[in-house]
């Protein structure tokens, strides 16, 4: 424990504002992502970097700085998702994902029609695959005390899910044994668990209005983490609609 506990000092002064740190008996040591430091990663994953200030190239991905507590500079990671040559058909075992990135699309941009949020390229077909998003910009994500707005299950088991692909997109698949048919297709069927439990319109939309952008957030996350899947790593379409 007294090990554990130097260990943990020491890294609560290099990254505190990163991680939150819980030394436990024997001597583990936990970590959790801060509130702030989630919500700025799933910024990134909604609008990239294009037009930020500290562009940067990260390997094959864009990676936007973002200033986090006290000044500390933090580099995140979120790829591009280039449209293939030609429109590539849809695969009956992929057809839910396809279906899943095809449904997110349509609620966005509905949303933009709405009002609900506002983008300054409604559809997005840029080479980037970043949503555009003038207003609220950046995303309701926290509540007053800083806290994530998302914290239902269906939030959360999404949220687990884009992490689980993102590091899989991060992380160099040397010998070939990411299966990214699987992850794509728990990312789909979380994000239906997502869409079937957590409303956005109706009540949501009129009396919590910040949550329903933090959820509509969520959906832009998904749909460009899927693009990437879809294109990149499996070699098909990802439609806008169906």
């Amino acid at each position: 424990m007294e090990l554990a506990s130097a260990i943990a000092s020491d890294l609560s002064r290099t990254c505190g504002d990163v991680f939150t740190i819980q030394i436990v008996p024997p001597g583990w040591i936990h970590f959790e992502l801060t509130h702030s430091t989630l919500a700025t990663w799933l910024q990134s994953l909604v609008v990239g970097s294009s037009g930020e200030e500290g562009e940067m190239e990260v390997g094959r991905g864009q990676g936007s700085r973002e200033q986090g507590a006290g000044g500390k500079e933090v580099i995140f990671n979120s790829p591009p998702c280039p449209l293939p040559l030609a429109p590539l058909p849809f695969v009956p075992n992929l057809f839910a994902v396809q279906h899943a990135h095809a449904r997110c699309c349509s609620l966005v941009l509905l949303a933009h029609r709405e009002g609900l949020i506002k983008l300054k390229q409604p559809v997005t077909n840029t080479s980037q695959g970043f949503w555009d998003v003038i207003s609220p910009n950046p995303l309701p994500w926290l509540n007053g005390d800083e806290t994530l707005r998302l914290n239902h299950p269906g939030e959360r088991r999404l949220i687990a899910e884009l992490i689980q692909v993102v590091d899989n997109i991060e992380s160099p698949d040397i010998n070939g044994s990411v299966k990214w048919e699987k992850l794509a297709l728990n990312l789909s069927q979380a994000f239906e668990h997502f869409w079937s439990n957590c409303r956005i319109w109706g009540e949501v939309k009129v009396t919590l209005p910040e949550l329903a952008q933090a959820r509509l957030g969520l959906l832009m996350a998904t749909q460009s983490v899927l693009r990437y899947v879809l294109e990149e790593n499996l070699g098909v379409f990802a439609p806008l609609e169906l």
